[in-house]
């Protein structure tokens, strides 16, 4: 089965990036440019992770986040933060709202490739 990403992130060289890595990871990707298209895209089709930046367009990450963890339909949705913020108080307030993970800008693709397969697996080792 393949695993569905969710990215959501307004820079379009980032978001090639992460598309180009999470493909060659074996992931189906799909990209939302803002918060409010980010929870449209998850009500239309609930992906199994997603990849959320925290300072976007119409709704930032945090709010974002907490919407998901508000959802009990999407309670299995794995979340990472990617942000250029690397204060502890932004990590931190990342956890608080949900977050399963948060990964500071710039980061090594391949890392990252391993963590969203790991929380994965954890996830499905849960279900």
């Amino acid at each position: 089965m393949t695993h569905s990403v969710l990215v959501v992130e307004d820079e379009p060289n980032i978001v090639l990036s992460l598309k180009f890595v999470l493909k060659q990871a074996g992931f189906n990707v799909r990209v939302a440019e803002d918060g409010a298209q980010a929870i449209t895209e998850i009500e239309r089709d609930t992906p199994d992770a997603v990849l959320l930046d925290i300072m976007l367009p119409k709704r930032d990450g945090f709010s974002v986040c907490e919407a998901i963890r508000a959802n009990p339909a999407w309670s299995a949705i794995k979340i990472i933060v990617l942000s250029a913020r690397s204060r502890e108080a932004d990590k931190e307030k990342a956890l608080a709202v949900g977050a399963d993970d948060f990964i500071t800008k710039p980061f090594s693709t391949r890392d990252l490739g391993n963590r969203v397969k790991s929380l994965i697996a954890a996830g499905a080792g849960e279900a």
